[in-house]
């Protein structure tokens, strides 16, 4: 792969690498975001600027986690940015240089196709860059295979990546957070954690109030497009029954099957992400004389969003 420019080390430029002379470029974008990389990044990538760490994150609810805890001292870059895909998303030139410079990565690290395809190209150019998976402490739960069924071989062992949609996997996270943090910033570490305490109860407040408000629904099933709620099932005793088959639209025999099941235990609400399209869920709504409501599992108010998923449920499943 050739790109227009050779590049050296420019010591007078705080550390950055500098193009320096025109050879035979052929298109691609690898190559771009290479050149782009290795102009803009470099040793000054670590330093905090304005007295703040530099931290990315994968999707938008961990922002507010990060910006909880840290405050006035974090500034933080978004990879998937509101209404995209984390699963199909491929990254700005500007979001990977503002990777470039940043002091801290916050992984998902639960399988995200976004992380699998391009976190190891961002760290191969920062590799001093801080780096927390989320993953790590949480207890994962497995995608179903075919609508809610999770006791099929095969597709039914994977692991569902969505485990920012449990508010009790996010206590959990923000820990690792906090830690981080304070291995990056230790002269702040009293402040990190006064906003680690706050935010936890925030946040165990929002989990009983999401346990009130669903335990008077008398049904505990709920169909959805894309099966991104699956933790947030399992915490307080529902089931998603999700349209989409293995990543990918459903069947007409799909659909057939899911109608008949929706009809079958009463259900008449179905659940769309913005992410993805929702005519799937529609034509499932029509024929069952049924409605589709939005719940976004990507909103960057965590907070008041999972009130309103809550909220949104309850309704459905009276």
């Amino acid at each position: 792969m050739a790109f227009y420019g050779s590049i050296r080390f420019d010591p007078q430029g705080y550390g950055r690498w500098v193009i320096v002379k025109t050879v035979r470029y052929n298109p691609g974008i690898f190559g771009l975001l290479f050149l782009i990389f290795m102009v803009c990044a470099g040793c000054g990538r670590h330093r905090p600027e304005n007295g703040t760490i530099g931290v990315a994150v994968t999707v938008a609810p961990q922002a507010q986690f990060v910006e909880r805890i840290g405050g006035e001292y974090v500034r933080v870059t978004v990879m998937v940015p509101p209404g995209a895909n984390p699963h199909t998303y491929e990254p700005k030139p500007s979001q990977l240089v503002d990777v470039s410079r940043a002091q801290i990565y916050i992984k998902v690290g639960s399988g995200i196709e976004f992380e699998l395809a391009w976190f190891e190209k961002v760290r191969s150019v920062n590799p001093r860059m801080h780096v927390v998976n989320l993953s790590e402490r949480i207890e994962a739960a497995k995608l179903p295979h075919h609508h809610g069924n999770a006791d099929d071989t095969g597709e039914g062992e994977h692991l569902d990546p969505h485990i920012w949609v449990s508010p009790k996997n996010v206590m959990i996270m923000v820990e690792q957070i906090h830690e981080a943090l304070v291995a990056v910033d230790p002269n702040h570490r009293e402040y990190y954690r006064a906003n680690t305490a706050s935010y936890l109860e925030e946040l165990h407040a929002v989990d009983n109030a999401i346990t009130r408000t669903l335990e008077g629904a008398r049904k505990r099933e709920f169909i959805v497009f894309h099966p991104a709620w699956g933790y947030f099932a399992r915490d307080y005793g529902l089931k998603q029954i999700a349209i989409e088959k293995k990543g990918k639209e459903p069947t007409a025999r799909d659909i057939r099957l899911l109608i008949t099941l929706a009809r079958e235990r009463g259900v008449t609400v179905v659940f769309a992400s913005p992410q993805f399209s929702s005519k799937s869920a529609k034509v499932v709504a029509g024929e069952i004389g049924g409605s589709v409501v939005p719940i976004d599992p990507l909103d960057r108010d965590y907070i008041g969003n999972m009130r309103r998923v809550a909220g949104a449920l309850a309704a459905a499943m009276r």
